[in-house]
């Protein structure tokens, strides 16, 4: 984040953490809560990771190492992936922007390090691949809302309906890239921009009456539509389909890292748990035991408070039923609920018919 940005986010009252300079809240959640889903809102993701690969084979080199297909991708494309362990751990859930030159891809702050590791140790001599961090040259922000919109078409991008596509406008006299997408799977649009040039986008935005959203409310409207996070919801202790990501993966596309575990979960319908909102009449911490009478039937991975109500994210075994199943999590009781961002492929009518 630059300084200049900062100072700005500083004079419409925004909070930071001491550590990672992250806008924690503006003052403004219920309101900022309001935007996200009725009007506009901007939230900075700058600290998340952006890499950049770029070279002849990147396209197959992304088809091979992660769960999405890439071979019939064209520039303008995006989609979300998932980059996986041998044996179908989740890694991380990246969003790919497919471009002339490379695929940018937006990635979990905590697994930015992880991943150039992780890419760059399946990178073979003869691999026409470069790799290259691109998170300190490029600033990104989201805007979230039903009238998110309106903002992307007054700067003259067109076309922007599918999911992930993409493409360069002039906004005032920089480039920017707009993309189809919030990260929460609701109404809205990413922004990628230029370091230099952050902080005059975040200006043009609030000033077109987008509402800023800190973290604090960023992870409220994260739990409440479902998006899984890494060393939460997403760890070595799940899979994609698990975490409810069916809408990253390609089940006809050939060979990857992870493929025939993922394969033979959804051939053989051998999916033992998902991922699931939780309603809950108290807080109790993440990891907290979700029991159905005196059997075990999943974990609570995260929780958050609004308005005095609390909510959050846990793992429920299949054979114990989904919405609308009551729990109990120590002392509290909970209502288990759908949540937006997620998919369930085969599982969605083997719920029903629970």
């Amino acid at each position: 984040m630059t300084s200049q940005l900062r100072e700005i986010q500083a004079t419409t009252g925004a909070k930071f953490d001491d550590t990672t300079g992250i806008p924690l809240t503006f003052g403004n959640d219920l309101e900022a809560r309001k935007a996200a889903n009725e009007g506009i809102a901007i939230v900075d993701r700058t600290h998340w990771g952006r890499i950049r690969i770029s070279g002849d084979d990147r396209l197959r080199f992304l088809h091979n190492q992660t769960t999405n297909n890439f071979n019939t991708r064209q520039p303008g494309d995006g989609c979300d992936t998932v980059f996986v362990t041998s044996t179908a751990r989740t890694i991380d859930l990246a969003t790919a922007y497919i471009t002339d030159e490379a695929v940018l891809l937006l990635v979990s702050p905590q697994r930015r390090q992880t991943l150039m590791e992780w890419i760059d140790r399946y990178i073979f001599p003869m691999d026409k691949v470069e790799l290259e961090d691109a998170t300190e040259a490029t600033a990104a922000f989201s805007l979230l809302g039903a009238k998110s919109g309106e903002v992307v078409k007054s700067f003259g991008a067109e076309n922007l309906e599918t999911y992930g596509s993409h493409q360069v406008v002039k906004i005032a006299d920089f480039d920017v890239r707009i993309a189809v997408g919030s990260g929460l799977g609701n109404d809205g649009f990413t922004f990628v921009v230029d370091t230099e040039n952050s902080a005059k986008l975040w200006q043009e935005l609030t000033q077109q009456g987008a509402i800023p959203v800190g973290q604090n409310a960023w992870e409220q409207l994260r739990v409440e539509a479902g998006r899984p996070l890494p060393d939460a919801e997403l760890t070595e202790d799940f899979n994609p389909l698990e975490a409810g990501l069916w809408q990253t993966i390609s089940f006809e596309k050939g060979c990857y890292i992870g493929q025939e575990t993922i394969a033979r979960l959804n051939t053989y319908q051998g999916v033992k748990q998902q991922l699931w909102g939780i309603r809950l009449s108290d807080r109790v911490e993440p990891g907290t035991v979700v029991t159905l009478g005196d059997e075990k039937v999943g974990k609570l991975t995260s929780i958050v408070e609004i308005d005095g109500n609390y909510f959050g994210l846990a793992y429920i075994r299949v054979k114990a039923g989904g919405a609308g199943l009551e729990v109990k999590l120590d002392d509290a009781t909970g209502t288990v609920e759908n949540v937006s961002f997620l998919s369930r492929g085969y599982l969605e009518n083997l719920a029903a018919a629970l």
